[in-house]
């Protein structure tokens, strides 16, 4: 049987009930043989999450103010998290050298990456004592230069070595270090990332990301009713969806394993026994009734639209725009485009205060008939793989806007016809995204 690394997320370690879950999946597999736990997550509502605690106590002790009160609810908690799991780790001890590390590292001016870092640290201490299985310490073997750059092949090296002389180990997630042993952080999705590395680097059959849903969904399922889960999904219709707000694996979680071609299985804690979402290298297995793979959308979003006669034989025109965006410090998302038609489409956060000189600057740069703005846009992505050897997919898409009567602002498919996106006004995003999925979605969920 071959390996399996098993990330599991906050809400699936929050207390000792969740994490006993959590080792109780470990040991139902001997493939599972590396443990990648992030800090305790949310067990309610009105709950804070330990990693947030944290980072209180490195603000108030940047700020020079006592860092006791939400330390205490820092310790309480884990303190209680190994009572009930029987995990003797000299817990008071690692808690206090923590407190006191905090402290120094405000004192000397640091940012608050080890703070941030320790509710891994602890948890995966606590969850190795509760296995019996070996702790390995990120901060010497995922390695970071003092820029913060990731060292992606040393980093492969010193885990494979390092793992390899054990047949189960946990390796806490977020967190690994520079050449001078401090703690460095991955921007998003941290623990994600580590069990991506870990995967990779021990040559996994399967990278298991355990959460509290059972898979990902084709749909938001605060805007759709009861959306079906996806079966199956490439890595770039992972990507596609991801970038348009998916809540899904961010594609810089799953770069390692998708480099490696090592697939990844999403799955449930509380529902072990529930099939997840696997998300692969390549499938040319396609649903006939469905030609798609998911939907997801973005609001806050602006078009700049530009008309100029003759556009098209003008040498350099888009040069000339893109220039002008990238001079105000702007990224463009996508510009769609015809004969004498050109629109950008930019994110309102990036544009905000600056759309007026924008719009002076186009003008000045390439002299166009008509210049008109559409601020609160929302843009939706219908995604699928199966699409490019569906005719009719584009049809049908805006046959269910016309029928919801939605404006389509803007439209824009790319050659590869993995995906289809619209710009709509942002007013229309829920009914917009409600209609484009019942239209390829059977209503019968199987």
């Amino acid at each position: 049987m071959g390996t399996r690394v098993c990330k599991f997320g906050g809400s699936s370690l929050a207390d000792a009930g969740q994490i006993r879950k959590a080792i109780e999946i470990v040991n139902a597999d001997p493939g599972r043989r590396y443990v990648v736990p992030s800090a305790p997550g949310k067990r309610h509502r009105e709950d804070i999450k330990i990693t947030d605690l944290l980072l209180t106590c490195h603000r108030k002790a940047t700020s020079g103010n006592p860092i006791d009160e939400p330390f205490e609810v820092i310790s309480d908690r884990f303190l209680a998290i190994a009572a009930d799991l029987d995990a003797e780790i000299g817990l008071p001890q690692i808690l206090e050298e923590t407190r006191q590390q905090i402290l120094a590292e405000a004192d000397a001016g640091r940012g608050p990456a080890y703070a941030a870092s320790r509710g891994e640290h602890i948890n995966g201490r606590i969850i190795a004592a509760a296995l019996d299985a070996p702790f390995v310490d990120p901060i010497d073997k995922i390695a970071f230069n003092r820029d913060g750059t990731f060292e992606r092949e040393e980093t492969y090296k010193r885990l494979a070595e390092a793992l390899g002389q054990h047949e189960r180990a946990v390796v806490p997630g977020f967190y690994g270090g520079d050449p001078d042993g401090h703690v460095v952080t991955f921007s998003r999705g941290g623990s994600d990332v580590t069990g991506s590395i870990v995967a990779r680097a021990v040559h996994a059959e399967r990278y298991e990301n355990w959460t509290d849903v059972s898979g990902l969904l084709m749909a938001d399922p605060r805007i759709v009713t009861n959306p079906r889960r996806i079966k199956t999904v490439t890595y770039r219709e992972l990507r596609e969806l991801s970038y348009m707000g998916a809540t899904v694996l961010h594609d810089e979680a799953v770069f390692p394993v998708r480099e490696a071609a090592i697939p990844v299985e999403v799955r449930n804690t509380n529902a072990p026994d529930e099939p997840g979402t696997l998300i692969v290298p390549q499938d040319e297995t396609t649903d006939p009734n469905c030609p798609i793979t998911g939907i997801a959308g973005r609001r806050d979003f602006t078009i700049i639209a530009i008309e100029k006669a003759l556009m098209n034989a003008e040498v350099g025109f888009g040069r000339k725009v893109l220039q002008v965006i990238e001079d105000h410090g702007v990224c463009f998302e996508h510009m769609p485009s015809g004969i004498d038609t050109l629109s950008v489409v930019l994110r309102d956060d990036l544009v905000s205060g600056k759309i007026v000189q924008i719009v002076d600057a186009i003008r000045a740069a390439v002299q166009p008939d008509n210049v008109e703005v559409y601020p609160d846009i929302a843009l939706i992505a219908t995604v699928g793989r199966a699409m490019a050897h569906q005719p009719g997919t584009a049809a049908k898409l805006m046959a269910a806007l016309a029928a919801a009567n939605v404006n389509i602002r803007m439209l824009d498919q790319g050659s590869s016809e993995l995906n289809i996106i619209v710009g709509v006004e942002a007013d229309d995003f829920e009914t917009a995204l409600n209609a484009i999925y019942h239209a390829f979605v059977p209503r019968a969920d199987d």
